[in-house]
């Protein structure tokens, strides 16, 4: 029985190479469309669909392979004689490979397309003719990725036919890319923030040479459906990102994202070390290098302006893994190209664009919106009023808080983040932890800085413990029963303290 190949792609890379290997191994090949005109032009043999199912195509295209003489041919089961009776009763010939890849809605629902002209792009007789053959993957060989012809070719060059792994990992392919394609289109009509089924669309970009640690495998993976920063980014210099370099470089580049004024911000082991504004891009990284000079090296460096020379320079003298930035004159990358392990990114997408969050748990996944709101309020709850330059630090310590893990507490002067005390199990240790940072950085005498908090304070030992060291002003979300032991304690101490109604936990 002669075999023969349904070839309809619209990516048609590769595909006539594939086609003419067919053809020599004498392969009858049906093709539709786009895809029957390029291999005619090319010289191969091809025979248009409408010749299989007698059935002109209709609807600019919509039905053209959606036929039981198609999809028969494909699901026959070869070696079940009722199933083989049936199709030469009905005239039905076996096809043996199908070869498809989708209209391009991953890529064309990113556009600006109108809502009409982006349904023109979910494909329906494609995974339709995928889903049959990769059913069928024990009689036919379904191909839906170029880079898999060589495969295949390789396999019938040298043992007469595809093997069964081979079609069973190539089917495998079919559900995965068709699952994912669904899973596009799905989150592209509904409008629910929480469907019943939770749908979500990634493609590999990369396997990465590890997890957080040695032991753990690891692969980075973009959406295929929305713009982002961590998705977008262009390498300039250095060796390839690890697991932890993409995390913390996100953490960094949402960091900087909060400030309109030029910012730097250095990550170690998820956690902000160093925040600072200035009044140009080499002040803010200067200032965020002094916050913490110890904890930089060996960190990441996140900047929210064009990288000059001057910077550069600065940058290069230390050890950092990566410097991110929207972009660099040219002497400023060349002067980082010359540390060759260095990572530069480029990103041009200065904020956040995911609007949910998801957490995996055992056996289950955690999903909420991201946390894209700052301050509700300015509330003044003590006797003294804060100065227009502790006003301007309790904005910075917020923004910072709001990146470092709960209970986070932040120490922010000179618009410097001098202290932070993160991740600690209750409040007064995150209170210590900042202070004491921030003391070895301009003193016992703190007079002048600004306290910032992610959540309330449960009792008044923080005031209390601040008003040792000189801080004379707190910002935090206020909320707590005992919200009046830490005013009173304040205005004891001649503290101005500040409420914004926000908590910002990042567990």
């Amino acid at each position: 029985m002669k075999k023969r190949a349904l070839i309809s792609v619209f990516d048609k890379t590769g595909v006539l190479e594939f086609a003419q290997f067919l053809d020599r191994k004498n392969v009858e090949i049906i093709s539709t469309g786009g895809t029957y005109k390029y291999l005619k032009e090319n010289g191969v043999s091809v025979i248009d669909v409408s010749e299989v199912t007698n059935f002109k195509e209709m609807l600019d295209g919509r039905v053209k392979t959606l036929h039981p003489n198609i999809h028969g041919g494909i699901l026959a089961i070869r070696d079940n004689k009722e199933h083989m009776d049936t199709i030469k009763a009905e005239g039905i010939e076996t096809i043996d490979f199908v070869v498809v890849n989708l209209y391009p809605f991953f890529r064309e629902v990113q556009t600006d397309k109108t809502f009409d002209e982006k349904i023109e792009f979910i494909d329906i007789g494609g995974p339709t003719m995928l889903r049959s053959a990769a059913k069928a993957f024990k009689d036919v060989t379904v191909i839906c990725e170029v880079e898999d012809y060589g495969k295949v070719m390789d396999e019938i060059e040298n043992n007469g036919e595809v093997s069964f792994g081979t079609k069973k990992e190539l089917a495998g392919k079919v559900f995965n890319l068709t699952s994912a394609y669904d899973a596009a289109i799905s989150n592209f009509l509904l409008e629910e923030e929480y469907p019943k089924y939770l749908n979500v669309s990634y493609e590999k970009k990369f396997d990465l040479r590890y997890g957080e640690n040695p032991h753990q495998s690891s692969a980075y993976y973009v959406s295929t459906t929305e713009n982002g920063s961590m998705k977008d980014f262009e390498q300039l210099n250095g060796k390839e990102l690890s697991f932890n370099n993409i995390r913390d470089m996100d953490i960094a580049w949402k960091v900087v994202g909060e400030f309109e004024e030029p910012c730097a911000c250095a990550i170690k082991h998820s956690t902000p070390c160093g925040v600072a504004i200035g009044n140009n891009v080499y002040d803010a990284y200067k200032k965020a290098h002094d916050c913490d000079p110890v904890s930089i090296f060996g960190g990441i460096v996140a900047i929210n302006r064009e990288v000059d020379a001057k910077t550069a320079e600065e940058l290069k003298k230390i050890f950092l893994e990566i410097v991110i930035a929207p972009s660099f004159t040219d002497e400023a990358l060349e002067i980082l190209k010359s540390k060759k392990n260095l990572r530069v990114i480029k990103c041009d997408i200065p904020k956040p664009q995911d609007k949910l969050e998801y957490v995996k748990v055992d056996g289950g996944i955690l999903v909420q919106e991201t946390n894209s709101k700052m301050i509700d309020e300015i509330n003044v709850v003590t006797e003294k009023q804060p100065t227009e330059e502790e006003k301007t630090d309790m904005i910075l310590g917020m923004k910072v808080v709001k990146h470092v893990k709960s209970n986070a507490i932040v120490v922010v002067k000179d618009g410097m983040a001098i202290g932070v005390g993160t991740g600690q199990t209750n409040r007064i240790w995150s209170t210590d932890h900042a202070l004491q940072h921030a003391q070895e950085k301009v003193g016992s005498d703190l007079t002048g800085a600004v306290l910032a908090s992610d959540a309330f304070f449960p009792f008044r030992d923080c005031v209390d413990t601040a008003a040792k060291t000189g801080i004379k002003a707190i910002v935090q979300p206020g909320g707590s029963m005992r919200d009046q032991e830490s005013i009173d304690a304040c205005n004891e101490h001649g503290i101005c303290m500040v409420f914004t109604g926000i908590r910002h936990f990042k567990h």
